[in-house]
């Protein structure tokens, strides 16, 4: 073929993946239709699902008419093919595949798009008529997400030099490294047959993380034997830290600042609460969860479980029988009843407002700062045929109290929002035993379930959400320092 003639040539678009689109859509339908908080009918979600064709190429219209699905482009019916049994999830998905490719064969935006463009599609449309939580990720994000909740596979060492000789700096929570017993400021002689050097430690930590399975062996010598030990670790999934000590704000006190929580966050937790409780029990602890925006809700209830000797910590429930949940602690405080102030902000939320009211509520801390984001749905999650990911809204949480998170939030005790003479005012008061925020907290925890949006706005404008700042850490060290301010800052 002549140069010009190729320059010119039309490559033509792939072919659209009927089989992959039947199965992603049909196992979505059957596994939505008996999970939504709202009932919602299979033929009613396709339709809704095939509205996606129009977005990408507005020429294009599917509707249910006569028992039919009918496509049609501009001034014209392109297919029609007889509805499913209004049951049949997997004849819907492989109807609305079929409608699919016709559309993707007379559109040349739908090819442009190509078949997983058309099947995100799909989803997007079907989800902006449920919740803002529910959604579908794609294979490549939903691999990419799952790798930030399960972490990198690793060995959970970090290296340093210490004068002439490299040690263990750090030992990560849960890993392979905590596992076999090591700790930090254990000597390293060799790693992988080879010497280890300080010069060498940058090298060292960058060859940590490897492929799942793999192994790394390590020459230690470990007192008082000092006969070099050779230990093994086979690399494995390390959830990403969550958890860090942060400079505490009163003498004898620790903050802990919890950035989300994945499927590490609970053992981080406790690692870093056994930590520094070496030298005997702190006498306050900080949990600082501004920005969190939540993750795995088992986790914030673990957290909560290991601060509370007992009660109540959430409540879920919805159409699904297997949605409903009572989360109960049934652990030992391991504080043992020392004072604990949670630092939240407008951007807390999910399982994280989880863990601030059910400490809250159980009179177990102080929540300082402001509204919190108001997230109280729960999502269950499964896996499509094309790897991609479903996320579906299918309980709603209430606090021990019976009030609801979603779109709620959490009151806190002791609101910095307001500005620094608002703020004065509260703690003055607080020091002569009385909380100016007792009226709002009161209607916050009296709301329930089905209450008028109008009035739950003007509940959480008495403290309105906001980034937080350095009054948190004001507040939060003066309730550490004088406790008639904590005890009054408690709910009643």
């Amino acid at each position: 073929m002549p140069l010009a003639a190729w320059s010119q040539a039309v490559v033509p678009p792939a072919a659209f993946g009927t089989a992959t689109a039947a199965a992603v859509w049909g196992a979505a339908l059957s596994y939505i239709a008996p999970r939504s908080l709202q009932p919602l009918t299979i033929p009613q979600m396709t339709i809704w699902g095939l509205n996606g064709l129009a977005a990408l190429d507005p020429d294009l219209n599917a509707t249910l008419q006569d028992g039919q699905i009918r496509l049609y482009g501009p001034n014209q019916l392109i297919m029609a093919l007889a509805a499913p049994p209004a049951g049949d999830a997997q004849g819907w998905g492989h109807a609305a595949a079929q409608i699919a490719a016709a559309a993707f064969n007379a559109s040349p935006a739908l090819q442009q798009a190509g078949t997983q463009g058309v099947i995100s599609s799909f989803f997007d449309e079907l989800f902006n008529h449920f919740d803002p939580y529910s959604r579908y990720e794609p294979p490549i994000q939903a691999a990419q997400d799952q790798l930030m909740i399960t972490g990198l596979a690793g060995s959970g060492l970090t290296f340093a030099a210490q004068g002439p000789q490299v040690i263990i700096s750090a030992v990560a929570a849960d890993s392979p490294a905590e596992n076999a017993g090591l700790v930090p400021g254990t000597q390293v002689l060799k790693w992988n047959n080879q010497p280890a050097y300080p010069g060498d430690v940058a090298r060292m930590n960058a060859a940590m993380p490897g492929i799942y399975g793999s192994s790394v062996s390590l020459d230690l010598l470990i007192p008082p034997d000092p006969t070099p030990q050779t230990v093994t670790l086979v690399r494995a999934l390390i959830p990403p830290q969550s958890v860090f000590a942060e400079p505490s704000l009163a003498p004898g006190t620790v903050t802990f600042k919890i950035t989300e929580f994945n499927k590490g966050t609970s053992d981080q937790f406790s690692s870093a609460l056994a930590a520094a409780m070496q030298g005997g029990a702190p006498a306050g602890l900080v949990l600082d969860l501004r920005g969190n925006r939540g993750g795995v809700l088992r986790q914030a209830v673990l957290v909560a479980d290991t601060l509370m000797p007992s009660g109540p910590i959430a409540e879920a429930a919805g159409r699904d029988p297997d949605a409903d949940r009572n989360f109960v602690a049934e652990g030992s405080d391991l504080m043992d009843g020392v004072k604990i102030i949670v630092l939240v902000d407008g951007q807390t939320a999910s399982a994280a407002e989880i863990l601030s009211a059910a400490l809250s509520d159980n009179r177990r801390a102080v929540v300082v700062g402001s509204e919190t984001l108001g997230k109280g749905l729960v999502q269950t999650v499964t896996t499509l045929p094309d790897g991609g990911e479903l996320f579906i809204t299918w309980s709603r949480v209430l606090a021990p109290l019976g009030w609801p998170l979603q779109t709620l939030g959490v009151m806190p005790q002791v609101c910095t929002s307001l500005g620094d003479l608002a703020l004065e005012s509260q703690l003055a008061a607080l020091a002569q035993g009385k909380n100016l925020m007792g009226p709002v907290l009161a209607q916050s925890r009296a709301m329930r379930p089905g209450a008028n949006v109008e009035n739950i706005l003007a509940v959480r404008d008495h403290c309105p959400a906001d980034i937080g700042g350095g009054l948190d850490m004001t507040a939060a060290a003066f309730l550490l320092k004088n406790n008639t301010a904590y005890q009054a800052a408690l709910l009643p």
